[in-house]
């Protein structure tokens, strides 16, 4: 239940809360929202807007592609919008780079914003492509890698609001921010993938095992498999009757 409720909480609230609140820009303007990104809405507005409308608009589709209810009963849609989640983290991630290359946060908050934005683009663009080779168990485990890195602007808010009230600003903590924003989801989402190999390799192991016994020794068939033979004569693992006196 907790699980559950963790998972509902993280998915389904905070992304689309954090997307809708990414874009206050527009009401309020990015020097009273944001003012500490003013100088890249000025001098970089491109990569500085696409990054945050687009970024935005990925989180927000993070819980639909994480829903295997709707990939199950509605590929087609499910298909679509990895489609459109799959060019929203390109062109946010390019401009993401070019903002971190230029940040003026120091060089420890360049090379993690920097870092993420690379890993984020190769994480799903290398999901999408096992996708259309037709390798969904490996698609759906590097997409899992993707969405916790779509998900470091859920992280980055949760930590800035810690920092603010314990009375310190961004740019103290933007170079601690530009790492655990983002590597401890990737730690998490690698936990998540290896544990999906480890279920699938299960019954696979089993079924070998018991083929090796089994070639090793014929008389001993697994429980619930019949020899073909036995069947065919109905006398397996039955006792031979003595005759009948005087026959």
């Amino acid at each position: 239940m907790m699980k559950f409720a963790g998972r509902f909480i993280l998915l389904w609230l905070l992304c689309p809360l954090i997307a809708a609140a990414s874009f206050r820009f527009v009401f309020g303007g990015v020097a009273t929202t944001m003012p500490d990104f003013v100088y890249h809405a000025h001098m970089r507005p491109l990569a500085f807007y696409s990054h945050i409308i687009l970024a935005s608009l990925a989180l927000a589709l993070v819980p639909f592609q994480l829903w295997a209810g709707l990939r199950k009963r509605r590929i087609h849609i499910h298909r679509a919008l990895g489609r459109v989640y799959g060019v929203a983290v390109l062109d946010s991630g390019i401009g993401g780079f070019w903002l971190a290359v230029t940040t003026q946060s120091g060089g420890v908050a360049a090379w993690g914003f920097g870092f993420l934005a690379i890993v984020w683009i190769g994480a799903t663009s290398y999901g999408i492509l096992l996708a259309m080779r037709g390798n969904p168990a490996a698609h759906q485990r590097w997409m899992v890698r993707s969405a916790s890195l779509t998900m470091a602007a859920v992280t980055l808010r949760v930590y800035l609001g810690l920092a603010v009230v314990a009375g310190l600003s961004y740019e103290d903590v933007s170079g601690v921010l530009a790492w655990v924003c983002w590597v401890p989801n990737l730690a998490v989402a690698e936990f998540i993938a290896r544990q999906s190999v480890r279920k699938r390799q299960i019954p696979i192991t089993s079924e070998r095992s018991m083929a090796r016994s089994t070639f090793l020794d014929p008389s001993k068939t697994p429980s619930g498999f019949e020899d073909p033979q036995c069947l065919e004569s109905n006398a397996c693992d039955r006792p031979e009757r003595p005759p009948l006196a005087g026959a």
